[in-house]
């Protein structure tokens, strides 16, 4: 990996300055990539602002800013970007400082700024060295997300169609899919969830894979039958949907065919089972039928301690002797047979009467 230590005027940096919705933000005569169509909006508030624009004037030093090399030439803004954006704003007359824009300046002043010299790192390696060095630099400022990393890394037209997609308040993904999605377009959750979907959770695979492809469009269509899926087979929303595994679910079980009339009927009474601590957990148990997502309710101390007295220390199936800290709780009348976690249900087992009765 080569990372190269380069000092750059404002004044360079300054030109060919673009900010708009359709190319971004550019700058470094078109060929820096400061902010990408359609990344995150987060801008620096006026105080932030005036604080980089007040250090240019006095001449103090910036922190460090750090660029990667593009394959395809240029490069991106991987730290620095709101400093980027302050200085070419400031440059271009979009606000003033300390009553003045810079048209109001006079021409000492106004080179002084224009000559002020930025440092900047310049890293040029492979994906996995590039991915490296800026997950040890992402250490200052708002910082960068796993997702922002991994698009800094393999940047092109597919990341740069997805963001479209996926990566910007009020776009498609998110007016389709907030419901059902944790977390904001803008920091690229929506990005990294459908990948993680796709590709069994090895995302930096699948984005190295399709690093190249013209378009997002297999993603997009991939989103949509998520979602349709999931309305399909739950019609009815509850909040606990937010945030679960959905296109993981519609990978395993899209094949078979559900009726969604008795699910419904089955999540409304699993939503009002006492026993079930886990009511998120009620999507994924009734797609595969495992009590374990739903977390029930385990039998407390004293629920234990009437089972032992009333079987006199003994195993309920095999009759032998156990002290109560080597025997297990268990439900004489199953839970999924309409058994309850109460005192009378109760019965203590052996732990090998327990694990035998649990394999049938």
């Amino acid at each position: 990996m080569n990372i190269e230590l380069k000092t750059i005027p404002i004044r360079d940096l300054y030109e060919g300055y673009i900010d708009n919705q359709e190319e971004g933000v550019l700058g470094y005569k078109g060929t820096l990539d400061v902010r990408p169509p359609y990344q995150r909006e987060f801008v620096y508030k006026e105080k932030q602002r005036n604080a980089v624009i007040d250090t240019v004037f006095k001449g103090y030093p910036l922190n460090v800013m750090y660029w990667a090399v593009k394959d395809e030439g240029g490069f991106e803004v991987i730290d620095g970007q709101q400093r980027t954006i302050s200085i070419c704003q400031y440059a271009n007359g979009d606000f003033s400082f300390s009553g003045r824009y810079i048209h109001n300046l006079q021409n000492d002043e106004r080179e002084k700024f224009l000559n002020y010299e930025l440092t900047i790192y310049q890293c040029t390696g492979t994906d996995s060295e590039k991915l490296a060095w800026f997950e040890t630099i992402n250490i200052a400022g708002e910082k960068l997300t796993d997702q922002e990393l991994r698009n800094a890394v393999y940047s092109g037209p597919w990341v740069s169609a997805a963001k479209l997609i996926f990566s910007k308040s009020n776009c498609v993904a998110y007016l389709l899919g907030n419901r059902y999605i944790e977390g904001t377009p803008i920091r690229q959750d929506y990005f990294a969830e459908v990948i993680s979907w796709l590709s069994d959770g090895d995302i930096k695979s699948y984005m190295a894979l399709h690093q190249h492809d013209s378009n997002a469009d297999f993603e997009w269509d991939y989103f949509q039958k998520v979602i349709a899926w999931i309305e399909e087979v739950f019609p009815i929303y509850r909040s606990e949907m937010k945030g679960l595994p959905w296109g993981n679910f519609y990978n395993k079980h899209k094949s078979k065919t559900w009726d969604s009339e008795m699910l419904e009927r089955r999540v409304a009474e699993l939503m009002e089972d006492e026993d079930v601590t886990s009511k998120r957990g009620i999507y994924n148990y009734l797609l595969d039928g495992q009590e374990r997502h739903l977390s029930i309710r385990a039998f407390n101390k004293r629920e234990k301690r009437e089972a032992f007295e009333r079987q006199r220390g003994l195993c309920a199936k095999c009759k032998k002797a156990f002290k109560i800290e080597e025997m297990e709780a268990d439900h004489i009348k199953l839970w999924s047979k309409g058994g309850r976690t109460i005192a009378e249900n109760c019965q203590l087992l052996c732990e090998e009467c327990h694990q035998e009765k649990g394999r049938f």
